[in-house]
């Protein structure tokens, strides 16, 4: 998928212009879930709204999800996205845990209904629940275990994995150039909220659903709008569909 795009226009746009944590820049859309197997690889249809394919930056339904790696704090191994394929599908998030607004905590509330859904059906084994961090320098893996207990997590299942690049700066190179989500670090006086250390962060509200092929089912920009596709039924509904397949 062609980044070049993305680079540029968040250079012109840059921290100002994205709408704080719960940004809406491209947009994947809702379902259209008719189980179909598609030329280009997917089991669901074809969003509903695919957006302007020039104005997304991320991959979306149909495209090849960029393959990456990252430690798990917690299990102390690490994850590759490609491991993944031809074995299970994953749900994939990105988060910090000082989040001021309650956005990062819905977001891995979609991941926790889905790792719900598949332990009650039976699933889990065809699974993976991927939360990145993109705040490493806070994030420690004290603190990610005790805000997995927080936030309902279950660890044991043996499906859920935190990810921690080294630094921010390394996380923010991966995000821009190989997935395309938009991040910007900005300081505290910026913000509306205190307290958080001297910054925080703008950042899409990004959820991925990746089949066992590798290949992008649904992205959800606006994973927290239930009217664009983000509804955690609808989220459930298609990660199920795709991870059964």
């Amino acid at each position: 998928m062609e980044r070049r795009t993305y680079l540029g226009s968040l250079g012109a746009v840059g921290a100002a212009g994205l709408t704080g944590l719960a940004g809406c820049l491209g947009e994947d859309g809702n379902a259209d879930n008719d189980n179909a197997d598609n030329d280009d690889g997917t089991i669901l249809g074809s969003p509903d709204r695919p957006g302007d394919p020039e104005a997304i930056s991320h991959p979306t339904h149909g495209q090849e999800f960029p393959d990456f790696s990252l430690p798990d704090p917690l299990s102390g191994e690490t994850i590759d996205t490609a491991d993944f394929t031809g074995e299970k599908s994953f749900l994939l998030t990105f988060f910090f845990t000082s989040c001021p607004n309650g956005a990062c905590p819905a977001l891995l509330l979609r991941l926790r209904r889905a790792q719900a859904d598949a332990k009650e059906n039976g699933y889990t084994d065809d699974l993976s629940l991927l939360a990145m961090t993109f705040d490493p320098e806070r994030d420690t893996a004290d603190t990610l275990e005790s805000y997995a207990h927080e936030q309902g997590v279950d660890l044991e299942a043996g499906n859920w994995h935190f990810l921690r690049p080294e630094s921010y700066e390394s996380g923010k190179e991966l995000l821009h150039d190989q997935i395309g989500m938009r991040i910007e670090k900005v300081p505290e006086e910026e913000t509306e909220h205190e307290n958080h250390d001297g910054y925080s962060f703008t950042h899409l509200n990004l959820i991925l659903l990746v089949n066992q092929d590798g290949t992008v089912e649904r992205s959800y920009p606006q994973a927290l709008n239930p009217e664009l596709g983000g509804s955690v039924e609808q989220i459930v509904d298609d990660t199920s569909t795709v991870a059964q397949q």
